[in-house]
């Protein structure tokens, strides 16, 4: 199976009523463990490479990484660049194997945003790629506070960008450890009417299941990120792995025996972004 792109992968989604994951990559063993639990799945995923990733290995590095799991995947895996900071790094991104971009201008003010995202997605489109963006502000659970998505920019932004995602905030919050947020779904029902474009939400730890399964339900969004829940399983399988045999030191060892526990916990993440089959006729939960 090839490598795919979000344009790929997101109206299908829609169609079936069930999210695509952007699983937030750290290094090689979670990302390896994310398409393990995909192809058990039997769904696409999305394979993301964010600011935090790219600071810590460079930006080539992750490109021919992710693509080389990709590529060798039995289900359809887009390579993605996850907030990308300047028209350049996307560019670059594009050049290194990724198949899909975001370029991240949601706290440059509209006219800017809409020029930025819209040079990025013709860069992308030309190469055969995809082009995520975001309208409003996403923000962090112990920082920035978020503002939220305007019906009418987004249809703007859509219209004028031509991305294939459109990322936007509605309760949504970053880095969620505890509990879970409460979606302004007024908001998303208003944007949702106004644009076709599938969306996606940031911050999907702190998104409840049933609150996950409503969003699929409705089916405007089409994506959603998860990083933070993910992380927190990684950090439970080292602490449970070296707790059972204290003298463990080799790190090859230590990722071998924590790869089932990371596999499991991504595979129900990825079960949990399917509408329940008698969730799909539901009246009233339109968002």
């Amino acid at each position: 199976m090839t490598a795919a792109t979000l344009a790929e992968v997101l109206p299908a989604a829609r169609a079936g009523r069930r999210m695509v994951a952007g699983l937030v990559c750290l290094g090689w063993d979670d990302a390896r463990a994310y398409v393990e639990a995909a192809e058990a799945e039997g769904c696409a995923v999305i394979l993301q490479a964010g600011p935090g990733a790219r600071a810590a290995m460079p930006l080539p590095h992750w490109g021919r990484m992710l693509r080389h799991l990709a590529d060798a995947a039995s289900v359809p895996v887009v390579v993605h660049l996850d907030h990308g900071q300047s028209v350049e790094e996307c560019r670059a991104a594009i050049g290194e194997g990724f198949t899909s971009v975001m370029y991240d201008g949601s706290r440059d003010p509209l006219d800017i945003n809409i020029a930025d995202t819209a040079a990025v997605a013709e860069m992308a489109h030309r190469a055969g790629l995809s082009c995520e963006g975001e309208i409003g502000f996403v923000g962090y659970a112990s920082g920035d506070a978020s503002q939220g998505t305007d019906p009418a920019e987004a249809a703007r932004f859509a219209t004028a960008t031509g991305v294939d995602a459109m990322a936007v905030s509605v309760g949504n919050v970053h880095l969620k450890e505890t509990g879970a947020v409460a979606l302004d779904w007024p908001r998303l029902a208003a944007i949702s009417a106004v644009t076709g474009v599938p969306l996606v939400i940031h911050g999907g730890s702190g998104i409840s299941a049933a609150d996950r399964r409503r969003l699929a339900r409705a089916g405007a969004v089409c994506k959603i990120n998860i990083g933070t829940e993910l992380r927190q399983a990684h950090g439970a399988a080292l602490r449970r792995v070296l707790a059972a045999d204290p003298a463990l030191f080799d790190r090859l060892a230590i990722a071998r025996a924590m790869q089932p526990d990371i596999v499991a916990a991504t595979r129900a993440v990825l079960r949990g972004l399917a509408a329940a089959p008698a969730d799909a006729a539901s009246e009233g939960e339109k968002a």
